[in-house]
């Protein structure tokens, strides 16, 4: 007869990856600044940059919207109105004001933050917050993190309810684990960017009001240097009234007397091309976004419609976001269910991203329709 060993007790497993001192400043009591220099940088980027603002807000409202189904009849009304009419801040209300807020912070910062604020009768509000005013530490364990925020006294203190706060990064990587920001690529070209159009505006400002140079040559007989500043003299102010009449409306020649010149200052400079550079840098720019150039007002190519490809491309750039906001949105929902008493299964189900036309969609659907019905026929001669 064998006899079973009783199972000794053990400690929780330690990590062999995460640990204390991989952390980024964890000299300084293990705390991890979530905003800064790089944060900054990447809102000055989004406000120089008025395409790049554009792609932000495009992407956060192609990631559409969401609908939860609950097994309950009575929990689905309550939790659809939640939902709809939950105060986000700011003078909006429902979810779907919330989680472009969510998005937008994740898109420009690689991360985000939100809270729950709950009440006796349960969750009276969903607000986002401000990312960059924040810190991380770390807890007992590498797995956990306390978020810090200002305290009563001014300084940063571990943030009471933490259960209550809502925290998600975007493309976490080892190097960055507190996520990865869509500009984090962006400063070298956009600074290139930058300079070329503050160059077109200072010779805009320098050539787009001409000045004219008006020269007299003297002829053979020569002039002395009394008689030549007289004439430039007599030249200045007759060529200054000429000018002053045309702003009026009015047309004045001058008239001169000896071999004039009037040329326009700067004309002989040639002014560099900009279109190609700057569509080499757009080109690269963009290409970080996801999303083709045409629905950011640029044409580029022949045809304005989405290709399967560029659609295939995009919509798995949308799919990544809505994975990373997923757990937020279902952290929500749960806490709205369990704090008004109910205990049944939901689900949180996405709307469809269409990118297509709809007559090509009805088109594919009656050709796999088409297949199945020949794979079927096919069978049935067989057997």
């Amino acid at each position: 007869m064998k006899r079973w060993k009783k199972a000794r007790e053990t400690a929780a497993a330690a990590t062999q990856l995460r640990t204390d001192s991989g952390i980024r400043f964890a000299g300084i009591g293990g705390q991890v600044p979530l905003g800064g220099s790089e944060a900054m940088l990447y809102r000055g980027i989004r406000c120089s940059v008025p395409i790049l603002d554009a792609a932000v807000g495009k992407l956060t409202r192609l990631v559409g919207g969401f609908t939860v189904g609950c097994g309950d009849p009575g929990a689905q009304r309550e939790l659809e109105r939640f939902l709809r009419t939950v105060p986000v801040g700011r003078g909006q209300v429902g979810i779907e004001n919330f989680l472009w807020g969510f998005i937008d912070s994740m898109l420009t910062y690689g991360r985000a933050i939100g809270e729950m604020v709950a009440g006796p009768e349960g969750l009276k509000a969903v607000v986002w917050g401000d990312v960059t005013k924040l810190e991380l530490r770390q807890g007992k364990s590498p797995l956990d993190i306390q978020i810090m925020g200002p305290g009563k006294s001014g300084t940063l203190e571990v943030l009471p309810r933490q259960e209550l706060l809502l925290f998600a990064t975007l493309n976490p990587e080892a190097g960055c684990p507190y996520g990865v920001s869509m500009f984090r690529s962006m400063p070298f070209l956009a600074e290139i960017l930058m300079k070329i159009y503050e160059t077109i505006g200072r010779n805009w400002e320098r050539a787009g009001n001409i000045r004219y140079a008006v020269v007299l040559k003297p002829g053979s007989e020569g002039m002395d240097r009394g008689m030549a500043q007289e004439r430039s003299q007599v030249m200045a102010r007759q060529w200054a009234k000429a000018m002053e009449e045309t702003r009026g409306g009015a047309v004045r020649d001058f008239v001169a007397v000896g071999d004039v010149e009037i040329k326009v200052i700067g004309a002989d400079g040639p002014v560099l091309d900009s279109e190609v550079p700057v569509r080499q840098i757009l080109e690269q720019l963009i290409a970080r976004t996801g999303l083709p150039p045409f629905m950011l007002g640029l044409s580029w190519s022949s045809t304005e419609r989405m290709s399967q490809q560029q659609a295939d491309m995009l919509t798995s750039e949308l799919w990544a976001i809505r994975r990373a906001v997923t757990p937020v949105l279902e952290k929500v929902v749960e806490k709205f269910l369990s704090l008004r008493g109910y205990d049944c299964g939901w689900e949180i189900q996405w709307e469809d991203i269409c990118l297509q036309d709809m007559v090509e969609e009805a088109k594919a659907a009656l050709y796999r329709v088409q297949a199945q019905k020949l794979s079927e026929e096919e069978t049935n001669e067989d057997q």
